[in-house]
């Protein structure tokens, strides 16, 4: 019996179900404490090599504002934002990620966030006057996962620049969406994430249930961060997001016109996954930056979680067009609390790149034909769409 007899075939290609705890054979252990109420990604703190560098492209190539700065660091935010900041740009020798940081419901959620990683074992850091400016108490620990995140309540409020029409440009990027992490290990990661209080969204697995990635929310949308597998702990793009398809053709447009496309890896092209509209851009240090748009909602308790088959190129582009093999294989370091770069664990099992061979060159549009359907990417005759 498939795993898949207890989910529904939609007429779209992808399976639905109600949302159940992800099986793994290394779980971590359930905290018998609360864990924090989280309300939503809030801000991630990135080092550069070249804070003037990483300036231009955040600020003049993709108009984030800029809240404050001095010669160390530069705290940006996005239109609609009126906590402090989303973004920190900070200067230091290794590029790499400080902080996926989260706010939370109420300051003793931050009570509930020392027990709950304290019980776990991780290392765990308190600071009054929070670990950036801006943030007030604010908790940071090493999760069990290896990766650096970070609660806080208190932060200062600016300015919400929606209605300065007289200060947005084409390319408009409204608000932090989400995260994306890369991890050896799936299975675990999602059942942990479910512990702290995420819900599925969505996943793509194989036929022998095999979870290569999954969406992540906490927020009613559909996801707050994502795992998805690979050698790790490391990150793999933070997203921000506009509210049109067409702001994104003009960062393109402004990207070609500066001469910068090169910063344009992936895109700009829609996911099945997510339903959105997406353009993966990379930043002068290599950190990826998803610009994504038109996702859906995600907050009714019995929001049936969507499953992918991994063999199916729509899952990762609706149009089918190939992933270019740097979106599996490069992410970013992340750091220690001390800020030295965590060690990366090699992914052991299949990876979602492995299944899909050629960077997804020979997967499947139609799922009652499979590869027969395409007859032009069947090994030995075509490759990624070119005859040899």
């Amino acid at each position: 019996m498939s795993h898949r007899d207890d989910m529904t075939l939609t007429s779209s290609g992808f399976y639905v179900s109600q949302e159940a705890p992800i099986a793994t054979d290394n779980p971590i252990p359930t905290p018998t404490v609360p864990a924090p109420d989280i309300l939503r990604c809030a801000y991630m703190e990135l080092v550069v090599t070249d804070l003037a560098a990483s300036r231009q492209f955040y600020v003049d190539v993709l108009g984030l504002y800029v809240t404050e700065e001095d010669g160390e660091a530069i705290y940006l935010r996005s239109t609609e934002e009126f906590i402090h900041h989303n973004l920190v740009l900070r200067q230091g020798p290794v590029a790499a990620v400080a902080a996926f940081s989260y706010r939370v419901r109420t300051p003793e959620d931050l009570d509930r966030a020392v027990a709950f990683y304290s019980e776990l074992g991780c290392r765990v850091e308190r600071r009054e006057g929070g670990f950036t400016k801006g943030i007030g108490d604010s908790v940071r620990v090493e999760d069990p996962l290896g990766f650096p995140y970070e609660f806080f309540y208190q932060t200062d409020h600016v300015e919400r620049l929606a209605w300065r029409y007289d200060l947005h440009i084409p390319g408009e990027l409204v608000r932090l969406d989400h995260f994306n992490q890369v991890t050896p290990d799936v299975p675990r990661a999602v059942k942990f994430m479910q512990d702290l209080g995420f819900r599925v969204t969505e996943d793509i697995q194989d036929e022998s249930g095999t979870v290569y990635a999954a969406w992540m929310r906490r927020k009613p949308t559909v996801h707050d961060t994502a795992m998805t597998g690979g050698d790790g702990p490391r990150m793999h793009h933070v997203a921000f997001a506009t509210h049109e398809k067409h702001n994104i053709l003009a960062i393109c447009d402004k990207l070609g016109a500066l001469r910068r496309s090169d910063a344009i890896e992936r895109g700009p092209g829609r996911h099945g996954v997510s339903n959105a509209f997406y353009l993966y851009l990379r930043d002068p240090d290599g950190h990826r930056v998803e610009i994504y748009t038109q996702d859906y909602y995600t907050g009714d308790p019995d929001n049936p979680v969507i499953t992918w088959d991994v063999h199916d190129n729509q899952r990762r582009d609706w149009w089918g067009n190939p992933v270019v093999p740097s979106w599996y294989t490069e992410a970013s370091l992340v750091l220690d609390l001390d800020g030295n770069p965590k060690e990366v664990v090699a992914r052991t099992d299949t990876s979602e790149m492995a299944v899909t061979i050629g960077a997804d060159g020979f997967s499947y549009t139609r799922r009652d034909e499979g590869e027969e359907s395409m007859p032009e990417y069947k090994q030995g005759e075509y490759k990624l769409g070119h005859q040899l």
